[in-house]
């Protein structure tokens, strides 16, 4: 399997032992959906706060609102909020989810514009959508585009998973600064290291 890692990766200690006593992450993509920004940032604003069973069952209910299952923009704005509320949607998430379809009808998400954006600018692009941070925005480009270098230091797992592995005992902003430096030599295969981080089990 050592072939078919980075290099860069293998040169850091820790996470070439991480790399050698983890089964190597599956990376599924959905090919041929157009339209899976879009939906990936409903169900991503769905799954917020909920276990994953929950939010499939609701996600599931939500679509089925619509005659093909598909929450187009223009139908999904003109929805009541009861009728949302009665698929599990929170009044919150009703606004959220209505704010990324307003956001759908005024400005592209099509992978052909957004493949022409460099993360950062993805980044900037859609945070201003009501209900979506930067950590949705970075699970995104990782499981829905496939960027390769992206480092969510956000996300509490990986960062939980890095203190162990790496023994830190920083907190706060220094352990931000000190997980920013530790990844930057991953660089440019962030995206594989946390991925790897993801599926660790520890010791």
């Amino acid at each position: 399997m050592e072939n078919t890692i980075p290099p860069i990766l293998l040169q850091d200690p820790v996470l070439a032992r991480i790399i050698d006593t983890t089964p190597a992450p599956k990376v599924t993509m959905e090919e041929n959906v157009p339209d899976r920004v879009y939906l990936a940032l409903l169900e991503s604003i769905v799954s917020q706060q909920i276990s994953v069973k929950a939010a499939d069952s609701i996600f599931a209910r939500f679509r089925a609102l619509f005659p093909d299952q598909y929450p187009h923009p223009d139908q999904l704005l003109s929805l009541p909020t009861e009728t949302l509320r009665g698929a599990g949607l929170s009044g919150q998430k009703v606004i959220y989810l209505k704010s990324v379809a307003e956001f759908a009808l005024q400005n592209r998400l099509d992978l052909p514009f957004l493949n022409g954006l460099s993360d950062d600018e993805i980044v900037n692009y859609l945070v201003p959508i009501k209900g979506v941070g930067r950590w949705t925005v970075e699970m995104m480009l990782m499981f829905v585009l496939d960027r390769p270098d992206v480092f969510p230091v956000d996300d509490l797992v990986i960062r939980q998973k890095m203190v162990r592995a790496y023994e830190l005992t920083e907190t706060g902003r220094p352990l931000y600064k000190r997980l920013h430096d530790i990844a930057e030599a991953w660089r440019p295969h962030r995206t594989l290291a946390c991925r790897y981080l993801w599926r660790w089990k520890g010791e």
